[in-house]
């Protein structure tokens, strides 16, 4: 095994269905990343970028193969276990923001922190950290759509997880709310060494990752690393 690795994956397969409706979502997906890597993944929709981000998460079981996360055995284990991985070691942001909508910033952020075990001032500090420090007492329908997406963010964060996973999170973002976002996601891996992993159909948001992976039909056919990843002010789509 390699320490070093945040995610190593081996043969790593998906197959949702059976017989001749199968789907093969991965197949025979062999990775591994450094912690602290920020990888893109890039592909048309139905290549397995999603999936791929689901079974690294714990959300979804691997039909075959390995996947070890922080030495964390993910295949392995079994329902309860995987939910107490997903609690502890990973954070995620979604396209869509999923806050409740009558809890405010704090206590959305807070709930999450409290089932992982983190106190209040770590969701104060989280919400500082993305820059809504001021918002804190807010409701969801009172902030912005790029104000929400940055609670979502803190929720992730509030947890301290070593991995990150982005499904989208900027789709549902004008240009300058989303490159607000991709900066503060960048910033976050960066100085917390967070290692993050962000799906996306774009080329362009692409630019800023330390690595892209290419997928196609559930099987990584590129990896590539950007010598001189650009900032998220440099993006236009």
């Amino acid at each position: 095994m390699n320490d070093e690795a945040a995610v190593l994956t081996r043969g790593l397969e998906k197959v949702y269905g059976t017989g001749d409706v199968a789907v093969r979502a991965l197949d025979g997906v062999d990775l591994t990343v450094p912690r602290g890597e920020f990888v893109v993944l890039l592909g048309p929709s139905g290549s397995g970028k999603t999936t791929l981000l689901n079974v690294v998460g714990g959300i979804d079981a691997a039909t075959a193969g390995s996947v070890v996360v922080n030495g964390i055995d993910v295949a392995g284990l079994d329902n309860a276990a995987r939910t107490a991985f997903r609690r502890d070691q990973v954070g995620f942001v979604f396209q869509f923001f999923n806050l409740i909508p009558t809890l405010t910033a704090l206590e959305n952020v807070r709930l999450i922190a409290e089932i992982a075990g983190r106190d209040g001032e770590d969701s104060k500090a989280a919400l500082e950290a993305v820059g809504l420090g001021h918002r804190i007492d807010n409701f969801p329908a009172g902030l912005s759509g790029g104000e929400q997406q940055r609670v979502a963010v803190a929720r992730a964060v509030a947890k301290a997880p070593p991995l990150l996973l982005g499904d989208e999170p900027t789709g549902a973002l004008d240009l300058e709310t989303g490159r607000a976002v991709l900066d503060l996601l960048r910033s976050l891996n960066r100085d917390r060494g967070i290692t993050m992993f962000l799906v996306t159909h774009s080329s362009v948001i692409a630019e800023m990752a330390d690595r892209v992976l290419h997928l196609r039909d559930g099987r990584i056919v590129g990896d590539e690393r950007n010598e001189h990843p650009k900032d998220a002010s440099e993006l236009r789509w």
